[in-house]
């Protein structure tokens, strides 16, 4: 069983930047795959970014292509997403997921493990 803690949601402004961390109590996420999904008020679960176990490869979604950044450290303990230029449509609870193997998805059934979720506000 993985345990996923997410910190580092928060209120900001337009065009401001936040940075998720997502860690997991007790072990190392080195061998999982790892994503980053979030879901605002009366919408779906939609992927947001996501990173191999190796960190070799990443993916994003349109909207959030080329202003946030996955990645992992090296000890393999946290998994960031950097987030900049935020903008109001940005605002929605944000979920860090595992996924055992190398590959990353952007299903979210494809993930099996996931934390509780952080709010992230950006105001106009």
């Amino acid at each position: 069983q993985v345990q996923l803690v997410e910190s580092g949601g928060g209120l900001v402004q337009a065009g401001g930047s936040l940075r998720l961390s997502c860690g997991a109590s007790g072990r190392t996420l080195s061998s999982y795959a790892m994503g980053w999904f979030r879901q605002a008020p009366g919408k779906e679960r939609e992927f947001v970014a996501a990173i191999s176990w190796s960190a070799a490869s990443t993916g994003y979604s349109d909207p959030v292509k080329g202003r946030f950044t996955i990645s992992r450290d090296n000890a393999g303990k946290t998994v960031y997403l950097q987030m900049n230029s935020l903008k109001p449509e940005d605002t929605a609870v944000y979920y860090c997921a595992a996924r055992g193997g190398v590959s990353y998805s952007l299903r979210v059934d494809q993930y099996n493990y996931w934390g509780q979720g952080t709010q992230v506000t950006v105001s106009s």
